[in-house]
């Protein structure tokens, strides 16, 4: 193998330039050439790809979202989008690809890999919902990211001793709900994996207003209901008055935390390693500080298990155990 290639797909994360810079430097010195596929899959069958070199990754590892851009494409759901990516990536003489990105990017690296092509794939979601690694490039980032805003909005929840809602993303998955409550003190953490009771959030508000609190901090993960809808019901319930604030896209920006600068770019190192070996199929992860490989396949597979201790430890904190 001669030549390989990078690219981002998918929603971007904060940590996947450093992930790009890691695989392309690591790929030179390893003796490849090393070219930057622009817009994800996209880009692939459009041909949007050039040589990169390590001046082409100088001063990105801090930088949020990605240098080469990124796409979703329905093509590559197809079978000519398979061919015409295969196509493409022989006509650059390109053997293999490194591809960041979530479960839907993984896919297609599966199928990249069954015609011919080695892949490998590095998680890089705000999202942490692949099953098989502990942590995916971004999601500290993203809630660091919550936590800042979470931090803030309290200043005003308690200067008007009123309840604030703060939507998060998670439509799936509700860890940057759980861990951003944890770490912001929520008195409230609502997430898809577990159902929740209007009434029982309610309860704990009144609760915790009886103690003599003055405000209250509720954590929703988009995935688990709507702001606004959930503003209306407690509204309407208790005698409290109740502000909705959706972060949307602020938690995908912004420069990439330290913790997500240096799994990137242990992954992105891991990935050409495996390359070099000859691996193909294959995805990085880490568990419990430890930098592994796994087929793909078994990766994607796995079936993500929802940390209910961490929800229940939010209950205890916050004392909403045993009112």
């Amino acid at each position: 193998m001669r030549n390989i290639a990078v690219l981002t797909s998918g929603g971007d994360a904060p940590g996947m330039n450093a992930a790009i810079r890691a695989v392309v430097r690591s790929g030179i010195n390893s003796g490849f050439r090393v070219f930057g596929i622009k817009r994800g899959y996209n880009g692939l069958i459009q041909g949007d790809i050039q040589e990169m070199h390590m001046s082409s990754v100088a001063d990105i590892i801090q930088r949020g979202g990605t240098i080469l851009r990124t796409a979703r494409s329905e093509e590559m759901r197809t079978p000519e989008g398979i061919a015409k990516a295969v196509n493409v990536a022989n006509v650059f003489n390109i053997e293999g690809i490194v591809i960041i990105g979530g479960d839907g990017s993984f896919a297609g690296a599966q199928k990249l890999t069954e015609s011919g092509i080695d892949c490998i794939g590095i998680p890089g979601t705000i999202d942490n919902d692949l099953a098989y690694t502990d942590f995916t490039i971004g999601f500290d980032t993203a809630v660091n990211n919550v936590l800042d805003a979470v931090n803030k909005i309290r200043d005003t929840s308690t200067s008007h001793e009123r309840v604030s809602i703060i939507e998060v993303m998670g439509r799936h998955c509700g860890d940057i709900a759980l861990h951003a409550g944890i770490a912001g003190g929520a008195e409230s953490i609502i997430v898809p994996e577990v159902e929740f009771s209007v009434d029982e959030i309610c309860r704990k508000l009144l609760q915790g207003k009886s103690r003599g609190k003055l405000h209250s901090i509720i954590i929703l993960a988009e995935g688990a209901g709507d702001g606004i809808d959930l503003e209306k019901q407690i509204a309407s319930k208790v005698d409290m008055e109740v502000r909705t604030t959706i972060l949307g896209y602020i938690q995908r920006g912004g420069n990439a935390s330290a913790v997500d600068r240096l799994l990137a770019s242990r992954m992105g190192a891991k990935a050409v390693e495996l390359l070099k070996e000859g691996k193909s199929g294959k995805v990085v992860g880490i568990k419990e500080n430890r930098i592994f490989d796994m087929d793909i396949h078994e990766a994607l597979a796995m079936k993500r298990v929802f940390h209910k201790d961490l929800l229940q430890l939010s209950d205890i904190l916050s004392n909403n155990i045993g009112d």
